[in-house]
């Protein structure tokens, strides 16, 4: 699988993720929105959005690796977070960012949202992409 990370010279070069991504590999996989919330479906972190984001990271991070995926397979996500503000939420979502993928930057949209349910505050899904060559090497790290 391979990932080319893309910043055009005409375009901003962010910190935390790349403006473009191009996949190359032959198995897809689709993570669904990861909220902050324990093992049991209940809610982690209530009114605490640094500790909710580290727990949605998290529960990605296992989603990913149920499926074989690595971190560094991701090329994009999306963070949807209520009553987005950029300068108090960023930091944040940064650290639980890069607890995650490290240097990695994929594809990202971070989409601020009115409401989800009562005490969530984020929510992140994934697009990886495993090359077949290396499937079988995911599994068994």
């Amino acid at each position: 699988m391979t990932l080319e990370c893309i910043n055009p010279d005409d375009l901003p070069v962010p910190e935390m993720y790349s403006q473009v991504v191009v996949a190359t590999g032959s198995k897809l996989v689709f993570v669904s929105g990861q909220q902050p919330e324990d093992r049991h479906g209940k809610l982690v972190g209530h009114g605490d959005f640094a500790a909710q984001a580290r727990l949605a990271f998290g529960n990605l991070s296992r989603a990913l690796a149920a499926a074989g995926a690595r971190p560094e397979q991701v090329c994009k996500i999306t963070i949807y977070v209520v009553d987005y503000n950029r300068d108090e939420h960023v930091p944040i979502i940064e650290q639980a960012q890069i607890a995650l993928f490290g240097d990695h930057k994929p594809a990202n949209v971070v989409a601020g949202i009115a409401t989800m349910s009562p005490g969530y505050l984020i929510e992140v899904d994934a697009i990886a992409v495993i090359d077949h060559t290396t499937e079988s090497d995911t599994r068994t790290r």
